[in-house]
């Protein structure tokens, strides 16, 4: 690594400097002999226009000189040793500096919204939780979930994969397997965190390595690690079990309200702490009643949440979703979570860029809708913030443009 060469110079350049610059403050008795070097040194010049003193200072500088660049060349040693270069070493240190002075973000929800929400916040701070909804009984959280008594992975490593810092790591979590017994259709990432349950006897104990070995920015926590059944109580007077039967069972009634089963369910005190500390807690995007409002049925989180003095701001859906909002409008939405959790969002934050005919269509087509202010109140109104949060050509939320209005929005509020 060429290391040793450069600390050799450095002690060198060190012992050297010291006794030039004694020889420059200093005229004891041993000046003549210890450093009779310097005196062939100032021989060399002529001693009239180059005194003594002058040859020893001159001597202390250059070695300082030559100090200082071997620690330069030990650096660039080391770090390419690490496989880094000066530059890009510069930049990361700056930008984690940045990032660990950023906005301190509890992020609560699920789902491809949760996941598309960190991908930008991630770029404007270090310092977010995800509070994530592990009510999910379909797919492959599902299959997991039965066949290991543990909490659904699925969003969970939707979120792990959003904030890692190797894209390498994010690619492999979401690797789908196509082929196999037994694993087919399940996820890498999903095998892994059921590994890591299933070997330290709980996703709560296994929470620290989980960080470590995907190298978070940040962190994601499930909102309970007791895997709970999602309950939906319908306007007709029946309850549906299991977040993969709405969309089926619902019908034409619609959803009155949603509980989880068993109802006492604990929060991790991470989660709490972090709410807590919080400077801005954020709901979504994601859809209502299956990745938002779950999460807040745990009552710690609940309670942390109503108690929390940081703003609450909560990301509207762009579409209405067949089966769970069918013809919700924005006063709908915040109903329900108020409703749910017991505190009104102190902002909403809405898309107003447009979206195109094709989209509308292929969404109409499925049944879905625009979320729409229509029939809100003076009171909803006065909490509406409009931003263009659109991707283009599609109905979803784009990240940069989402996460940038937050941080802004709370960097006012600070």
């Amino acid at each position: 690594m060429g290391v040793k060469r450069w600390l050799s110079l450095f002690v060198l350049c060190t012992l050297v400097g010291a006794v030039g610059f004694l020889h420059f403050t200093w005229t004891g008795p041993w000046h003549f002999t210890a450093t009779r070097w310097i005196l062939w040194i100032n021989h060399l010049a002529n001693p009239d226009r180059f005194p003594l003193h002058l040859a020893g200072l001159t001597l202390a500088g250059l070695s300082l000189l030559g100090a200082l660049y071997s620690i330069a060349m030990l650096n660039r040693s080391l770090l390419r040793g690490t496989g880094s270069t000066p530059a890009s070493a510069v930049d990361v240190i700056y930008e984690k500096r940045t990032l660990a002075r950023g906005v301190k973000v509890v992020a609560v929800g699920g789902g491809t919204g949760l996941s598309n929400l960190l991908s930008g916040l991630k770029k404007q701070t270090g310092n977010i939780t995800a509070v994530v909804t592990v009510a999910d009984d379909g797919g492959s959280s599902g299959r997991l979930r039965e066949a290991l008594d543990m909490v659904a992975p699925g969003d969970l490593t939707d979120c792990y994969a959003a904030l890692s810092d190797s894209p390498v790591l994010a690619r492999l979590l979401l690797h789908r397997f196509e082929r196999g017994e037994g694993i087919e259709g399940h996820t890498f990432g999903n095998l892994m965190l059921a590994t890591l349950s299933e070997e330290q006897g709980g996703l709560e104990t296994a929470m620290q390595d989980i960080h470590e070995v995907l190298r978070v920015q940040g962190a994601v926590f499930p909102a309970t690690t007791h895997p709970p059944t999602l309950v939906a109580h319908l306007t007709d007077g029946r309850t549906v079990r299991g977040e993969s039967q709405f969309v089926s069972q619902v019908g034409d009634a619609r959803i009155e309200r949603v509980s989880l089963d068993p109802p006492d369910l604990p929060a991790l005190p991470q989660v709490l702490t972090a709410i807590a500390e919080a400077e801005v807690l954020v709901l979504g995007p994601g859809s209502l009643y299956t990745s938002i409002i779950p999460a807040l049925l745990v009552p710690d989180i609940a309670h942390a949440v109503r108690n929390s003095a940081a703003p609450l701001i909560y990301v509207a859906s762009i579409m209405t979703e067949p089966g769970e909002t069918t013809g919700f409008t924005l006063q709908d939405h915040v109903s329900a979570i108020a409703q749910h959790l017991g505190r009104l969002p102190d902002c909403v934050l809405m898309n107003d860029m447009p979206v195109s005919a094709q989209v509308l269509r292929r969404y109409h087509d499925d049944g879905a809708e625009l979320v729409s202010l229509r029939g809100a109140d003076r009171d909803l109104r006065s909490r509406v913030l409009f931003a263009p949060l659109l991707q283009p050509d599609t109905a979803w939320h784009n990240p940069d443009a989402l996460a940038n209005a937050i941080v802004e929005l709370t960097s006012k509020q600070r």
